[in-house]
C-alpha cells in the first residue's frame, strides 16, 4: 500500500519485527505504543498530520480538518482538546480519517463518524496490533483460523458486516468506534435525531453545507481532477469547486452519459477526458483485489483499469452523496402491476429490511442452489441474510427511532462501495466530500422522507441555478415518476433503445476473457453462478491466500468451507 497507518499497542519490540521504520514517513514511539504512517500528502493542509510534545503525541491520517474557527495545527489542536475533554475531542474533527492519541501513557485509535476507513486489529502474544492494511495485521497472528460466518457473509452478500472479517483473529474497529489496549467500543457521533421543518430548513441547510464542504477542500495541491458522471452527485463538485482542471468519465466517447458529462465539464470551464475501458475493466489481479481488504468486493473499483490515464494530483468524486443525501438505502414506495414495479410518492409504508438491504448489497438468488448442500442451519441464502440483518438492527437499536433510519444505518455501516475510495486514496490525493461532518449532521437531522433526490436537486439549484442545463440522459424529465415510467417503456417496447450505463458489459467481458477457464478450471458448479458472484469468489480466495501466504484455500472451500482445512491455515 502507498498509504498506510500501522501500530502496536503495549509494544515490546513487535513493531520492528512486523514493519521497517524506514518504509514509513513518520514513526512515533510513546510509553504505550509505536505508531507509523505513510502518506505522500503528509503535512498538506487538510491532510495527514502529526504532533508530539512532552505530554504525548497525536497522529491524524487521511483527510481531516479542525473546526472552522481554529487556527492551531489540527494534530496539535486534537492533542490539546483530548487532554481537556477526552474522547469528545474526536467529535470536533471533520473529514475522512483515523486518529491516534497517546497521552500520559494512555493510547487510543478512533475512526471518523461513518468509518470511511476500516482499521483492523488483532491480539497477539506481543501486543495488540492495528492498522489499515489487514494483511500486515494478520501476519502478526501466529495461528490463523477462518471465520466461516464472515466468509458466508462475503460470498452471499458481498460484504462482511460490522466488526467481523474472514479470519477469527482479525477484527475491524467498530463503526463510529475506538480501540484501546484492552477495549474496542463505540462513540456517539452518529445517532439519528430528526428535526422538524420549523427548526431546520432541509434545502437551505443542505445548500449551505455543500458549499462549505467543497470550499474546505478547494486548496489542495497540483492538478485538480474529478470523476464525473452525467448524474447529480459529482456535478455538484464541478459546479462549486473554483479550480477543477479536468473531468474524467468512464465509457465510450459517444455514449449519452459521457456526452452529458463532457457538456457539464465545458459548462464550468474544465477539460474533459473519456476513460475508455479495455479488457482490464474486469481486473482480477491481486493489484486491485487488495483494495477489497477482505471485507468488500473489488468490482466497485470501476476505474482501476484506467488509472494510467488519470493525469491529476488531487481527485474528487461523488461517493456517498446518494447514500447520505439522497436516501440510497431507503425503500421507495412502489406499486406492482402485472409483475412490474411503478413508483409512487414517498417511502414504502411497510418495508422489509432484509429485502431492502440484500438488494443494495450483493445478494443474488442464484447462490441459493449451492447453499443448502453445505449448511444445515438455513434453507436459502436469504434465510442466512435475514438473521445477519436482524442481528445488526437489534445491536444498533439505540441509534434510531424508525425503521427507515434503521435500514439506512446498517447500509451506511457496511457500504459495499468503499474499495472505490480505498484505491483512489492510495494513488492520489483523494477528497471525500460527502464525509464532511456538516453533511453527516444534515443526514442525521433530516427525516428519512426528506432525504431524497428532489431535496438535493433543490439545494443544488440554490448553489447554481443553471446546474441542470445538461440533464442526466437517463432522467430526461423533472418528475421522478415520469423518469421511471420512461425507463420501463424503453425496456419493454421494441425498437426503442433502453437507457444504459456507459460502463462495459461485465458479463460480455467475462466471457470474452474466458475467465471461467482462467479462474475456475475444474469447478463446473461455479461456472453456473452469475458473473458478479464468480468475481466475488475469486476476490476472497485470492485475498485470503495472499494474506496468509498460502494456496490452500480453493474456490470450492469458499462456498463450502471444510472445518479441518480452515483451522490449519
Amino acid at each position: 500500500m502507498n498509504k498506510e497507518l500501522f501500530g502496536v499497542l503495549e509494544d515490546d519490540g513487535a513493531f520492528d519485527e512486523l514493519a521497517s521504520r524506514s518504509s514509513f514517513d513518520w514513526v512515533g514511539a510513546g510509553e504505550n505504543a509505536t505508531v507509523a504512517i505513510r502518506d505522500p500528502a503528509l503535512g498538506f493542509p487538510g491532510r495527514s498530520a502529526t504532533y508530539s510534545d512532552e505530554r504525548g503525541y497525536c497522529v491524524l491520517w487521511g483527510e481531516v480538518f479542525p473546526p472552522d474557527d481554529v487556527s492551531t495545527p489540527v494534530a496539535e489542536y486534537t492533542l490539546d482538546r483530548y487532554e481537556e475533554i477526552g474522547r469528545d475531542a474526536f467529535s470536533e474533527l471533520n473529514g475522512s480519517f483515523l486518529v491516534f492519541v497517546e497521552l500520559d501513557g494512555d493510547a487510543i485509535v478512533a475512526t471518523d463518524p461513518i468509518r470511511t476507513w476500516q482499521c483492523f486489529y488483532a491480539d497477539t502474544p506481543r501486543g495488540r496490533v492495528f492498522g489499515t492494511n489487514p494483511r500486515r495485521v494478520v501476519s502478526a497472528v501466529p495461528h490463523t483460523d477462518v471465520d466461516t460466518r464472515g466468509l458466508l457473509e462475503y460470498v452471499h452478500m458481498g460484504v462482511v458486516v460490522d466488526e467481523r472479517t474472514v479470519f477469527d483473529q482479525l477484527n475491524a474497529v467498530p463503526f463510529d468506534g475506538f480501540l484501546t489496549t484492552d477495549e474496542a467500543g463505540t462513540l456517539s457521533r452518529f445517532i439519528y435525531d430528526p428535526a422538524g421543518p420549523d427548526e431546520f430548513d432541509y434545502v437551505d441547510e443542505l445548500a449551505a453545507r455543500l458549499e462549505r464542504a467543497i470550499t474546505r477542500r478547494s486548496n489542495y495541491p497540483g492538478k485538480q481532477g474529478v470523476l464525473l458522471s452525467g448524474g447529480y452527485d459529482s456535478r455538484t463538485i464541478v459546479a462549486q469547486h473554483p479550480g477543477i482542471d479536468v473531468c474524467y468519465t468512464l465509457g465510450t466517447p459517444d455514449h449519452p452519459e459521457v456526452v452529458v458529462a463532457r457538456n457539464i465539464a465545458n459548462q464550468y470551464g474544465a477539460d474533459h477526458e473519456t476513460l475508455v475501458a479495455n479488457e482490464d475493466y474486469l481486473n482480477v489481479d491481486e493489484s486491485v483485489i487488495k483494495y477489497c481488504l477482505g471485507t468488500r468486493e473489488s468490482v466497485h473499483v470501476h476505474h482501476a483499469g484506467c488509472d494510467g490515464k488519470l493525469d491529476a494530483d488531487t481527485v474528487f468524486h461523488g461517493l456517498f452523496f446518494d447514500t447520505l443525501l439522497r436516501g440510497h438505502f431507503l425503500p421507495r414506495n412502489v406499486v406492482d402491476i402485472l409483475g412490474n414495479k411503478f413508483p409512487l410518492q414517498g417511502l414504502d409504508p411497510n418495508p422489509d429490511p432484509t429485502k431492502v438491504l440484500s438488494s443494495k448489497f450483493g445478494y443474488h438468488p442464484a447462490c441459493d442452489h449451492v447453499f443448502p448442500e453445505c449448511y444445515d442451519e438455513f434453507d436459502t441464502s436469504m434465510g442466512f441474510i435475514d438473521e445477519v440483518v436482524h442481528e445488526q438492527l437489534d445491536k444498533w437499536s439505540n441509534r434510531y427511532d424508525n425503521i427507515y433510519d434503521s435500514i439506512a444505518l446498517v447500509g451506511i455501516q457496511n457500504q459495499p462501495t468503499l474499495p472505490f475510495h480505498f484505491e483512489l486514496s492510495d494513488n492520489y490525493i483523494e477528497s471525500f466530500v460527502a464525509a464532511d461532518a456538516e453533511l453527516i449532521d444534515w443526514h442525521l437531522k433530516t427525516p428519512p422522507e426528506e432525504r431524497n433526490t428532489e431535496t438535493m436537486k433543490e439545494a443544488m439549484r440554490k448553489l447554481n441555478p443553471d446546474i441542470f442545463r445538461h440533464r442526466p440522459p437517463d432522467r430526461p424529465h423533472h418528475s421522478f415518476r415520469k423518469n421511471q415510467i420512461e425507463k420501463f417503456l424503453r425496456r419493454k417496447l421494441p425498437g426503442i433503445e433502453p437507457f444504459s450505463t456507459p460502463w462495459p458489459d461485465m458479463d460480455a467481458q467475462y466471457a470474452e476473457n474466458e475467465l471461467d477457464r482462467k479462474l475456475f478450471p475444474g469447478y463446473p458448479r461455479i461456472h453456473e453462478l452469475p458473473v458478479r458472484v464468480k468475481l466475488r469468489i475469486n476476490d476472497i480466495t485470492t485475498w485470503m491466500n495472499s494474506a496468509v501466504d498460502t494456496s490452500l484455500l480453493t474456490p470450492n472451500d469458499v462456498l463450502c468451507p471444510p472445518e479441518q482445512l480452515l483451522s490449519n491455515l
